[in-house]
């Protein structure tokens, strides 16, 4: 990918969101400091697959065009069900009011939109730091 910092070449690529309006949204979010944490439906990910985080590894992020907006770096994974996610959580999020009912409203409309959603559906849960915003 152009326009990475040759430390950056290798590294995992993703924008948050199904959508470049909600990537942006998520991005600026992060940038902010208020969204240090995010999930993802377990289901999403292969067995073995590459794109799944790991504590230590530096992604890069997208912005809503595609291009690299800012390094994370996954400082914890955790799994649990969609109706065992915590109030903690929802805040780290940042999304919205950042209240574990609207992290639940939100969040259930885009897993039903994404694949399903089930109150008891596993997902991978994310905490992360902001490593570095890159140059656009």
């Amino acid at each position: 990918m152009t326009g990475l910092p040759d430390q950056y070449k290798d590294a995992v690529t993703f924008a948050f969101g199904d959508s470049p309006a909600l990537a942006d949204e998520l991005l600026a979010l992060v940038l902010a400091g208020k969204k240090t944490a995010t999930c993802a439906a377990l289901r999403d990910y292969s067995e073995g697959s590459t794109d799944k985080p790991v504590v230590g590894r530096r992604d890069v992020v997208l912005d809503g065009a595609g291009r690299p907006a800012a390094v994370i770096e996954t400082v914890e994974i955790t799994y649990r069900r969609f109706d065992e996610v915590d109030a903690t959580f929802a805040r780290d999020e940042g999304e919205g009011e950042a209240t574990l009912e609207q992290w639940q409203h939100d969040h259930e409309t885009y897993f039903r939109r994404n694949g399903g959603f089930s109150p008891d559906m596993d997902l991978l849960c994310e905490r992360f730091r902001l490593v570095e915003i890159l140059k656009r």
